[in-house]
């Protein structure tokens, strides 16, 4: 690799279909408040490949990537090296969502690894040698034992579980039942396990049941559960769950990101048997600190490091943006 000059750097721009550009980019002037940052791991989230595969829509060019961790080269309040990593939502933290603890959904959010690269933000995606974090960016730091591995897909899969395992209220002699055992359904059945739940995993794929059972899952069985957590968004496997509630239940809807068939809904039995539904997307500061936390006091209890891929230089993207060989759930790229 040759040497870049002071204020370049090198970024994986994606310019729509498969196709990936590598680039020299500026690092543009920085604000009182940001921090740049130089990317030492990313990994390949689900929605990064939805995105190249048209299913779901994109600003193109951009630099995706939106799971990773890295180093503060320079930013107020935190030291030069300090690992960190930081939050897939920037928000504004003034609007009436972010005071009612909703910044997730701010009026003006935007996203790290989906913004135009011809916009005011071009370096906003973990695809690239640094990273400009923004105001308003939630940042954490990564303790010094936690392998990059480990700690990069806490940005978007495991707060997004923290997320889903709030709003699914105390978990604590509760029956849980998860749907989908990729990375989010993975490291919900460790939470829910760690927080005293019996946790039930139900997915298509015979050897994905076989990993989450080695997290602490036993195979559904169909019996009653008191909180059913989705991270698949298929229509059917919702609705069995949601007929599998328990009086009092709670149905946790996060893998509905894409369209699909209309969910029926008896609201008779809603009401009824006092059943909840409710949808997470994205997730608050706070659950980007807890992910950090779990992940810390979990790291020799599970092997997190061996669901990402060995990594791939940045010049290799367009490899990495499919899915991983199993068992691996992530890929990773090393900028």
């Amino acid at each position: 690799m040759d040497t870049l000059t002071p204020g370049v750097t090198r970024a994986a721009v994606w310019t729509g279909g498969s196709d990936i550009s590598l680039r020299r980019v500026d690092i543009p002037a920085l604000g009182a408040a940001d921090v740049l940052a130089r990317v030492r791991l990313a990994t390949v989230c689900g929605s990064d490949l939805h995105t190249v595969s048209g299913r779901r829509p994109g600003p193109y060019p951009s630099i995706l990537g939106h799971e990773a961790v890295g180093e503060v080269v320079s930013g107020p309040g935190l030291a030069v090296g300090q690992r960190i990593v930081w939050s897939v939502t920037v928000s504004c933290g003034a609007c009436t969502r972010c005071r009612a603890g909703r910044s997730a959904k701010c009026t003006s959010v935007r996203k790290t690894g989906h913004e135009p690269f011809d916009g005011d933000w071009p370096l906003s995606g973990s695809y690239a040698e640094h990273i400009v974090l923004p105001a308003g960016t939630t940042i954490a730091a990564v303790p010094d034992r936690m392998p990059d591995a480990v700690a990069a897909p806490a940005a978007c899969a495991t707060a997004t579980v923290m997320a889903t395992l709030d709003a699914a209220g105390p978990l604590s002699g509760r029956r849980i039942l998860v749907l989908g055992a990729g990375m989010l359904g993975l490291t919900a059945v460790a939470a829910g396990r760690e927080a005293g739940a019996d946790v039930q995993v139900l997915d298509r794929n015979p050897a994905r049941v076989a990993q989450a059972e080695a997290f602490g899952a036993r195979r559904s069985d169909d019996s009653p559960v008191d909180v059913a957590i989705d991270y698949t968004g298929s229509t059917p496997a919702i609705g069995a769950a949601l007929a599998r509630l328990d009086i009092g239940g709670r149905l946790v809807l996060a893998g509905s990101v894409l369209p699909a068939d209309a969910l029926p809904v008896d609201t008779e039995t809603v009401v009824r048997r006092w059943l909840t539904i409710t949808g997470v997307h994205n997730y608050e500061p706070r659950h980007l600190q807890q992910a950090v936390g779990f992940l810390d006091r979990t790291h020799d209890r599970y092997p997190w490091a061996a669901l990402v891929t060995a990594p791939l230089p940045l010049s290799r993207l367009a490899d990495a943006l499919r899915p991983p060989p199993a068992p691996a759930l992530r890929t990773a790229i090393r900028p």
